[in-house]
């Protein structure tokens, strides 16, 4: 069994910010935060879920988005001969986080606070405590669970457009898995639909270029209800189809869900992952739980990761 969790309302608040922290809840050099969770037990009840032995690939082809969002560079991909009979290749100013990516737990800091743990270590100058390696050692597997936001949302009848700033609150996540007829169970990985990497790929290359400067788009709702929620169902992962998880642009009296989950709970946050064929698929066998793997790259002191992720059905 994984470790026992106190109730987020139990937890303790960040000194001066009114955030609350699960600091030294899974001990006192901690560095892996909420996938802790994924224990063997949880990898087994993933496991359980497969069926038919589909696999479904999670993943972006990594020139998606293009041109790139947040002021990322696009990579430059070299093909070259390494001898008569031999190819080899090389990729130059590669994002590790411009498509398909995980958010190490080094990404987001809670100001002066630190990092995850309350690690005050500065990543740009010395050692990344938290990188990406500690994850990638042990690698992200277990039951998964879709929450298809953007189908409840179609199937209700009610205006959801993934491009605009909807906010997804935890009503709209409680009445998904209740017209779902699905089952959160603790260390279970969320995969959150909003649609929005099918709308992104109905823009067309013009429209794409200004998106990319100023993107906008549906994502939770940055609040303390949000982190209540993730943190009392006892998350291990969450997955997401957009590319900042919260919603964007968000409201600054409301705050960053990344600073509330990441640095301050230990939340692993994925982004920009394809969840439309796995959509297509749970609909079809009307069971929305799946077993999830994602192997991030074995990066020292990375701060992200591409997904390398799979759904097995």
């Amino acid at each position: 069994m994984g470790p026992a969790l106190p109730r987020f309302d139990d937890l303790p608040e960040v000194p001066g910010l009114g955030l609350r922290h699960a600091w030294g809840v899974f001990g006192p050099d901690d560095r892996v935060g909420t996938i802790n969770l994924l224990t063997p037990e949880r990898v087994r009840a993933g496991v359980a879920c497969v069926r038919t032995g589909e696999v479904v690939s999670l993943d972006l082809p990594l020139d998606l988005p293009n041109p790139p969002l947040f002021g990322r560079k696009p990579y430059r991909h070299t093909v070259f001969a390494l001898n008569r009979n031999e190819m080899d290749d090389r990729v130059d100013d590669f994002h590790l986080q411009g498509s398909t990516q995980w958010d190490a737990l080094g990404h987001v800091r809670c100001r002066e606070h630190g990092f995850w743990g309350g690690v005050t270590d500065e990543p740009t100058s010395e050692r990344n405590v938290l990188g990406i390696e500690h994850w990638a050692a042990r690698g992200i597997a277990g039951r998964a669970v879709l929450v298809d936001v953007a189908g409840w949302a179609a199937a209700d009848g009610r205006a959801f457009d993934a491009l605009t700033p909807r906010e997804i609150t935890v009503d709209d996540l409680d009445a998904t898995l209740a017209a779902q007829g699905s089952t959160l169970e603790p260390g279970d990985i969320v995969c959150l639909r909003t649609g929005w990497v099918a709308a992104y790929r109905a823009l067309d290359a013009a429209a794409r270029v200004p998106y990319g400067t100023d993107p906008t788009f549906a994502g939770l709702r940055a609040d303390e209800a949000t982190a209540r929620w993730l943190w009392d169902h006892h998350v291990a992962a969450l997955v997401c189809d957009n590319p900042a998880v919260e919603v964007v642009p968000g409201d600054p009296v409301v705050g960053s869900l990344h600073r509330r989950v990441i640095p301050c709970l230990g939340l692993a946050l994925g982004e920009m992952f394809d969840l439309e064929t796995l959509a297509e698929r749970c609909r079809s066998r009307r069971d929305h739980a799946f077993l999830f793997t994602a192997a991030p790259l074995h990066v020292p002191g990375g701060v992200g990761s591409p997904g390398n992720a799979l759904a097995l059905l």
